[in-house]
């Protein structure tokens, strides 16, 4: 990206009460002023107020706008900043939009303002993709966690870390230049366990991984069962509103309906399906088709069994004939009010009875939904959530600190040395230190305009 030229965007959504055009640059000022009328101006003597004044792009008096200036370096980017104010609605804002453009700035990249602050020095790397994180957050935990990766939480654990290992370099370095002087060298036992507790503390974060992903992305629950179990119900009570059709007729689901909704903070894509079992009507064979194509690629499985069927083992055995061994299954006996006898659990298949027509087991399922999600204990707010990136680094330094502690143990200071610069770029790489333009491209671009 370009850091010459002055840039200009609307950087909040459309149609809200107020709308926000960012202008970044050195010509920022100018630009500004060839459009504004106010009774203060904008300049050096008014930074950071909110001033009130008109557009007049073209020969009409314009809106009233408030608009403030930033100098740099007091300013998100780092730049000259100056937002305009103004009301909200697509037409008002793309209206100053285009008289900023028509006098010189030019339409921002994605991302490109945040580029601009990481180029100069306001965030570093893991900072800016938290921006990204903060905006597309799904739940409070995410958001809470996008917050701190944004205050610097992330990237002190790496720093301290790095700090760490840079120590251990800089003992090998000093042995190879004054081998021969007798200086107060630290023992090569010490210097492995310093780079053995970093090691644990990169476990620490690479096990924050799989929170990040489902953070960030979500996680996908299939509600699956043959027909009239309750599949649509049980999605209409999870998102507390009707969206899905509810009759006693067998098939009223004919196609994949598909809602977003936070269960227990975890942002989750539920999937309600057709019900499966052999039809001959040709819109409902398509919308089991795609049934059995969702069930396939669900990360959760929440199969719905009939608990007031006559043939409770045959209920029971469609699902163990249809699911895979290492598929996430939650097995939901639903209609347990009505039930005309016992039920069949495993102790291989998590197992609920809940009630939706009576309001019962539901929280049991919640219980057991969060435990299949996080596989192990996890804290309720994580203080980090690497990402696919930061974990591939972290995998790098963490492939070469046992490599260093092996040379550390035979004195092998140049090979030590090696190792351990590979971990120290590796880490330096997550915060941006050290950061590929292709890199750095790929992640800016996944912003949207105005950000």
């Amino acid at each position: 990206m370009d850091t010459v030229d002055t840039i200009s965007a609307i950087c909040t959504g459309l149609g809200g009460a107020i709308s926000i055009i960012r202008i970044s640059g050195n010509d920022s000022l100018n630009i500004i002023n060839s459009i504004w009328n106010g009774k203060s101006c904008l300049d050096g003597n008014n930074t950071r107020k909110m001033i009130l004044g008109n557009i007049t792009a073209d020969s009409s008096l314009g809106e009233p706008v408030l608009a403030v200036y930033m100098k740099n370096p007091y300013s998100y980017t780092g730049e000259d900043v100056v937002e305009i104010h103004c009301h909200g609605g697509t037409l008002s804002s793309k209206k100053v939009l285009s008289a900023t453009i028509n006098k010189g700035a030019r339409l921002a990249e994605p991302g490109e303002f945040s580029y601009r602050a990481f180029v100069n020095g306001k965030m570093d790397l893991t900072q800016a993709e938290a921006v990204s994180d903060l905006i597309s957050a799904h739940s409070n935990t995410a958001l809470h966690v996008a917050e701190r990766q944004i205050s610097g939480a992330l990237t002190s654990k790496i720093q301290l870390v790095r700090e760490e290992i840079v120590q251990v370099l800089a003992e090998c370095e000093s042995r190879m230049d004054f081998g021969e002087e007798e200086l107060d060298w630290k023992d090569s036992s010490l210097l492995n366990d310093i780079i053995n507790n970093q090691i644990l503390e990169i476990e620490k974060m690479v096990l924050s991984k799989r929170e990040g992903e489902i953070l960030r992305n979500g996680i996908g629950v299939v509600i699956a069962g043959r027909p009239n179990a309750g599949k649509s119900s049980l999605m209409n009570y999870l998102l507390n509103r009707d969206r899905a059709i509810v009759t006693d007729i067998p098939g009223t689901t004919r196609d994949v309906l598909e809602e977003f909704v936070n269960i227990r903070n975890i942002p989750v894509r539920l999937i309600d399906t057709a019900g499966l079992r052999d039809a001959s009507d040709v819109i409902e064979q398509i919308g089991i088709e795609k049934s059995h194509k969702s069930v396939k690629q669900a990360q959760i499985i929440f199969w719905v069994l009939d608990a007031s069927a006559e043939n409770i083992e045959e209920e029971y055995s469609y699902m163990k004939g249809y699911i895979k061994e290492e598929q996430a299954v939650v097995a939901i006996w639903n209609k347990v009010d009505i039930k005309k006898s016992s039920l069949i659990t495993d102790s291989n298949i998590p197992t609920v009875e809940i009630s939706i027509q009576e309001n019962s087991g539901i929280e049991q399922l919640l219980d057991v939904f969060e435990k299949v999600v996080w596989e192990y204990p996890h804290s309720e707010e994580p203080d980090i959530a690497v990402n696919e990136r930061h974990a591939g680094f972290l995998d790098e330094a963490m492939e070469s600190l046992p490599l260093s502690m092996v040379d550390l143990h035979n004195e092998n200071w140049e090979l030590a040395a090696i190792h351990l610069r590979i971990a120290i770029s590796a880490m330096g790489k997550i915060i941006g230190e050290e950061a590929d333009p292709d890199i750095l491209e790929d992640i800016f671009n996944k912003f949207c305009i105005g950000k």
